[in-house]
């Protein structure tokens, strides 16, 4: 049974919850990450949530944060692009968390939007060390968007949003 089957096979009879750790799951097998989180935006009022993470000590799940706009947000949450940054210092220009980002191990980052019929659902975010996400990695982990939108749709109908 292939990484996707696997993850398809959760999402169908599991929890939102276990459906975002088959994510992360699937997302270590593909391309690897030290730190796998996911997170929910509200665009009105400007707040993120963080609903799943596989670092729970240093990254909790939160309540709402603010979300100060950067060229982060306009890449990711304005247009739906994928954001890349493969050093601490492209890190430290948009996330103020960036010293603690380093000093889990991580200098670079994936942030995948995901989007569903023209709605933004939330962003996958992955960090592993410092140059990590090349050009393949980078491909692997565009061909993911489907498995985040099974997570996102499972989190939002078990929250009644959707």
């Amino acid at each position: 049974m292939d990484d996707f089957n696997l993850f398809d096979g959760n999402a169908a009879t599991g929890t939102w919850e276990s459906t975002f750790a088959a994510l992360d799951a699937l997302i270590q097998r593909e391309v690897g990450a030290i730190i796998c989180s996911c997170s929910t935006f509200d665009p009105v009022a400007k707040k993120a949530r963080r609903i799943y993470t596989n670092q729970p000590e240093a990254y909790p799940l939160s309540g709402l944060k603010e979300v100060t706009p950067n060229l982060w947000t306009r890449q990711v949450l304005d247009r739906g692009q994928m954001f890349v940054a493969n050093t601490l210092d492209e890190i430290a220009e948009v996330f103020p968390d960036y010293e603690l980002i380093g000093s889990l191990g991580c200098g670079s980052v994936v942030n995948l939007p995901i989007r569903l019929a023209g709605s933004f659902l939330g962003t996958v975010n992955m960090l592993h060390e410092p140059g990590y996400y090349t050009p393949k990695t980078i491909e692997k982990i565009s061909r993911l968007g489907g498995a985040g939108i099974i997570a996102f749709c499972a989190y939002n109908r078990a929250n009644k949003q959707i």
